[in-house]
């Protein structure tokens, strides 16, 4: 309900818009654009129903008027863009609206303005349009199409280069009415030099389109000659196998493919190839893309090697790469030497063949199709010992496809599942002439046991109840894609029933009461009457079958190919018939063609004539006068009747024609009024709906009123903003004056830059000669750093001394302190000599201080290095003294003893000191 409701809408705002251009027209039109944009309703316009049908043709009339807002022309462009991704909806646009034309007519009115987003988006849906459809010459704009596409790719490359350099391949290929009118040009040199330099572009889809385009035009010409010659050709394979390897994306390698199918279809290409060197390495990088690729992009690399079957030597190839990969050369990107089994392409092959019937791309049959071409290979070769591996393998994917599941209701996937019957029954053919070839009874026991005559039956009655196979004769449905595809699965299936009757058991009969059914007559009908071969050849193989049977309906096989046969005349006289009617229609054809109610009028005056001529034969005998008389007034009347009759004629063309225009109309008004008849009650719920919002609405429309003032503000302070942009701007210009300085400047300090350039020239001279001394004082430097560490060796020995010295020192101080508590112990019975013993002291305190100023010197010469010896001297002539000096006061000491009537020596109270 709500598509359908989109699409009422977008007609109705069609139609206003066409009626009356106004910005609300045009505004309402847009929104309904992106409405029905955003539901991607693509498969509902592959139907024939009447609103989607007006909705197309509406977009196709929106199109065709030059007069359409070009925001409006963009929002068709991309709608149709994304209507056009389904395969059947993309037909009926080609087909039925003749879009390319239209495009082509868009094309031309924006290719005054190469930045116009309209023109890009048209030339990318012509090309997806346009992609392996042929394109007739002849149609509207077409040729100012192609010229502007030339013009263009010759031009400066740009955004637009590519999508016009791909169209301009969809229309050369397979097109010699283009092709023709292209190569009649007077610049078409200049546009083969422009295609051949496009060839050592940086972007492979640019070189793949260029070579696409060169290929169509030139490829049976001498320019064709030289550039596919036997010198070029094997970079150009070189070229085009990494296009598909590496290529840019799922368009490139979709080009690249139909370019190489493209030239193989070249005997002498074809032959090149065959002995191109690298052909092996290059077939195992296509097929390892067969392993987790895209629908699109498998869909291709088969439709490639189905191309190589084509060719004998490159098929046997091919065989040997998918049936013993082990021999196989392992490509580049691959990082392990031997293949992994998953990574087999029998394995690939085998999975796209069994692929989910809802697949975008049907896969399935290219690659049942493959196996088919892959087995004839084996059969003529008589090497069957290579596919006996395989077909335990493909086996069940095959009688997979053979079973009819109930739950298909869509046409379109019953179509796709009766063309993989075809297709395996094909292959399980071949594979069963291998097995007859190979003579192995297990695989051959193992066949029989899976593929029972009552799949094989049932598969049978299944196509026969079909709608079509039994309809009555002369009927629309004999000729139907449907109905062709069911019998050639019926014969077919017969066909492999033939060669297992003798192997299944109940497959011979089975076979037989088949070939006696009243069903099978339409089936051999389709078959015999064929234009392909293969088909005739099974139909007569079935036909030699179920003749000499008794129940065998021979009459009616021979009534039914004389009905299809009358069939077919007939309908080549309506189409000749319908040619007829689009050019001018003469007198005496719109005569011949009046309806039967004029038919009377016809024959009432010929019987006039006849009676006329007979009554004047009756009396010729007997000359009247008034015969004359008579004569004129039945030319009168006849001459009367036939003007009549001529506007009786003009009069019922234009009945019949405002009756068929009435008919679809009421036929029209009927869905319309049921459609708005259904609108009515849900708009009178809307309305409702309606008055509740309206007044949310005017709250809303007082709260805008106030954020349109606060809006004002903002605009106010928008205006000064700018005004400090101009500020701004005018110091850009003055910055841009002091730009044109400063280049000056640079030019300046790129001379200096020249002179300095030179200086530092000679001063690396000087530098080289600096290094040379700096190198002879690093010898310097290292002699100076032996004699430093020897010097520092003897200061570490002259450090060990005088701390032996400080050691001695010390020992002297502590017997000078046993001496002064003898002495103090003394100082009572010194009581006499306490004077002296006081001087003695004050001498003693003296001694010490020169001692600590002693400790202290030899401290510093820790620091001082280089006065190391001189002042150890110095030191030792004062420790001399002073030791004088103790000797002395020893001296003195003993005689002060001596006086004191003690009997020490002067000996040893120097030892105690």
């Amino acid at each position: 309900m709500e598509a359908l409701g989109c699409m009422k809408s977008l007609l109705l705002a069609a139609t206003q818009y066409r009626a009356c251009k106004t910005p609300p027209n045009a505004a309402l039109l847009q929104r309904s654009l992106e409405v029905f944009s955003g539901l991607k309703l693509t498969q509902l316009f592959a139907s024939n129903q009447i609103l989607p049908s007006e909705c197309l043709s509406c977009l196709i009339e929106l199109l065709e008027d030059a007069n359409i807002n070009p925001s409006l022309t963009l929002s068709v462009v991309t709608l149709l863009s994304q209507l056009a991704l389904d395969n059947e909806t993309r037909e009926a646009l080609q087909n039925t609206y003749n879009l390319t034309s239209v495009l082509a007519g868009v094309v031309h009115r924006s290719s005054t303005n190469l930045s116009d987003p309209v023109l890009l988006q048209s030339i990318q849906l012509l090309q997806r349009l346009t992609y392996n459809v042929p394109v007739f010459c002849a149609g509207a704009n077409i040729d100012e199409l192609v010229s502007f596409l030339m013009h263009h790719v010759q031009s400066t490359e740009d955004e637009l280069t590519i999508p016009c350099l791909g169209l301009l391949a969809n229309l050369c290929r397979h097109n010699l009415s283009i092709q023709t009118r292209i190569k009649s040009l007077n610049n078409v040199k200049s546009f083969y030099r422009t295609l051949i330099s496009f060839l050592a572009h940086s972007s492979l889809t640019m070189v793949v389109f260029a070579l696409s385009v060169l290929s169509s035009l030139t490829l049976n010409e001498e320019v064709g000659e030289k550039l596919f010659h036997a010198r070029n050709i094997h970079q150009t394979f070189q070229l085009i196998f990494n296009i598909v390897v590496n290529g840019d994306g799922t368009l490139t390698r979709k080009y690249s493919v139909d370019l190489l199918m493209d030239l193989l279809k070249n005997p002498k290409v074809a032959d090149y190839l065959t002995r191109y060197e690298h052909f092996t390495s290059c077939l195992g990088q296509v097929l390892d893309l067969l392993h987790g690729r895209d629908p699109d992009s498998s869909f291709k690399i088969l439709e490639l090697l189905l191309a190589f079957c084509s060719v004998i030597e490159l098929r046997h190839t091919l065989r040997q790469a998918i049936l013993e990969p082990s021999g196989l050369p392992v490509s580049g990107n691959t990082r392990f030497v031997t293949r992994s089994k998953t990574f087999e392409p029998s394995v690939a092959l085998v999975h796209l063949s069994n692929q989910p019937l809802e697949g975008s791309e049907d896969c399935s049959v290219l690659a049942l199709q493959l196996f088919k071409e892959i087995f004839e290979d084996v059969i003529n070769s008589g090497n069957s010992a290579s596919a006996e591996h395989f077909v335990d393998l493909l086996l069940p994917v095959l009688l997979d496809h053979l079973q009819m599941p109930e739950q298909i209701v869509d046409e379109l996937l019953v179509k796709k599942k009766c063309q993989r019957m075809v297709k395996a029954i094909d292959v399980l053919t071949n594979i069963l002439f291998i097995l007859l070839l190979c003579r192995d009874e297990i695989l051959k026991m193992h066949a029989s046991k899976v593929l029972t005559a009552s799949q094989c039956t049932s598969l049978i009655e299944h196509q026969f109840t079909y709608r079509g196979i039994d309809t009555g004769f002369g009927t629309k449905a004999v000729d139907s894609k449907m109905c062709k595809l069911a019998a050639d699965t019926i014969l077919k299936m017969l066909d492999l029933m033939s060669r297992l009757k003798q192997d299944v058991p109940g497959m011979e009969v089975s076979f037989y009461k088949v070939l006696q059914d009243q069903c099978l007559i339409m089936p051999l009908t389709f078959a015999l009457t064929s234009d392909h071969r293969e088909q005739v050849q099974v139909g007569l193989r079935i036909l030699f079958e179920a003749a000499p049977l008794p129940d065998f309906p021979a009459i009616v096989l021979g009534e039914s190919i004389a009905a299809n046969n009358a069939y077919r005349q007939q309908e080549t006289e309506h189409a000749s018939n319908r040619l007829q009617m689009r050019s001018p229609v003469t007198s005496v054809t719109s005569v011949r063609s009046c309806p039967s109610n004029d038919g009377s009028t016809t024959s009432n005056i010929q019987e006039l004539i006849q009676k006329l001529h007979s009554g004047l034969q009756m009396k010729e005998p007997f000359t009247d006068m008034r015969i004359s008389d008579i004569m004129d007034v039945y030319e009168q009347k006849l001459s009367a009747l036939a003007s009549k009759e001529t506007r009786l004629q003009d009069l019922l063309e234009a009945k019949t024609l405002a009756l068929a225009q009435a008919d679809r109309l009421m036929a029209q008004y009927r869905c319309q009024r049921a459609q708005a008849e259904s609108e009515a009650r849900t708009l009178a719920a809307v309305l409702k709906d309606a008055e509740r919002k309206n007044e949310e609405l005017n709250d809303l429309l007082k709260a805008q009123q106030v954020e349109s003032e606060r809006a004002q503000t903002d605009i106010e302070q928008l205006f000064q903003h700018n005004r400090k942009l101009q500020a701004v701007a005018e110091e850009h210009e003055i910055l841009k004056k002091s730009s044109v300085d400063l280049l000056q400047r640079y030019e300046t300090t790129e001379r200096q830059y020249k002179d300095l350039q030179v200086t530092c020239n000679s001063l690396n001279k000087q530098m080289e000669a600096m290094k040379k001394l700096n190198e002879s004082l690093k010898q310097q430097h290292d002699r100076t750093a032996a004699q430093l560490i020897e010097t520092e060796d003897h200061r570490k020995e002259l450090q060990q001394q005088l701390q032996e010295r400080d050691g001695k020192i010390a020992t002297l101080q502590q017997k000078i302190k046993g001496l002064e508590e003898k002495l103090k112990a003394q100082q009572k019975e010194k009581t006499d000599m306490q004077q002296t013993i006081d001087t003695l002291r004050k001498e003693l305190s003296k001694t010490e201080q020169t001692r600590k100023e002693l400790s202290i010197k030899a401290s510093s010469l820790e620091v001082q290095k280089s006065q190391l010896e001189g002042r150890l001297e110095e030191k030792e002539a004062l420790v001399k003294l002073q030791k004088e000096e103790l000797n002395k006061h020893s001296n003195m000491i003993a005689m002060i003893h001596s006086l004191s009537g003690g009997k020490l020596s002067a000996e040893a109270v120097n030892l105690s000191l």
